[in-house]
């Protein structure tokens, strides 16, 4: 529906195994939550690869390598790539118990560096032995199509979807077995504006399905700029 790659078995075998997946998927990496709390629940995030482990640690520095942007770039034909290494409103992504994430579109631009303008989600899934009854399936949605698809969070699936404001997407309510986290490693892809690029800034946009939560998300959608222009 929109400009997308999957790649499965996207870290080496030696790679996988030193992230130790069976621990990680097992505990909580930090304390913070989502401050999407009406939109979100239970959604833990960890931007500190390295805090949480050495192998982390190295994985982020593969992802923040020329190598690796020059990959990204050759994939999807933008050119001048970069990822935020600080890794902000990304890094180790856990889902506890009943989490969940509402369908949205990304903020436009970087909160902290507007003349940085996001163009990719780079999304490493570690759910190991995931069943289909365990839910939390990226959901993807096309706005200005309405096309829909459901991708399935396998350990070590490697996600490269396009970010702008008609890519919707989100997850349902996870069923995950018991001290079983729905893990996933986020990073988030950018180009530097030289002055000449349109794009305004968009904080992340709410598109809820069910309707008790469309207004609040009307709402939200507006008040949002308001505070962040005020209070940041």
């Amino acid at each position: 529906p929109f400009e997308l790659c999957i790649i499965d078995d996207f870290l080496t075998l030696d790679g996988l195994k030193r992230l130790e997946v069976d621990n990680l998927i097992r505990n909580a990496s930090s304390e913070e939550k989502s401050s999407d709390l009406f939109f979100a629940a239970e959604k833990v995030e960890n931007p500190d690869l390295n805090s949480v482990s050495s192998a982390l640690g190295a994985l982020r520095e593969e992802l923040l390598s020329d190598r690796f942007r020059n990959i990204i770039s050759q994939i999807t034909s933008i050119e001048g790539l970069f990822l935020d290494d600080k890794f902000s409103g990304g890094g180790l992504h856990q889902g506890g118990p009943g989490s969940f994430l509402e369908m949205h579109a990304d903020f436009s631009r970087h909160p902290s560096h507007r003349n940085w303008i996001r163009e990719l989600n780079l999304l490493l899934y570690l759910n190991k032995d995931w069943k289909s009854e365990y839910g939390g399936c990226l959901d993807l949605c096309n706005s200005k199509t309405g096309k829909e698809i459901s991708i399935e969070p396998i350990e070590n699936r490697f996600v490269i979807m396009l970010t702008k404001g008609h890519t919707i997407h989100g997850y349902k309510k996870i069923n995950f077995p018991e001290n079983i986290f729905r893990t996933s490693v986020a990073g988030y892809a950018y180009t530097e504006d030289d002055g000449t690029d349109t794009t305004p800034y968009r904080s992340t946009t709410w598109h809820p399905k069910n309707n008790s939560k469309k207004f609040a998300a009307t709402m939200l959608n507006k008040l949002v700029p308001i505070k962040q222009k005020f209070f940041g």
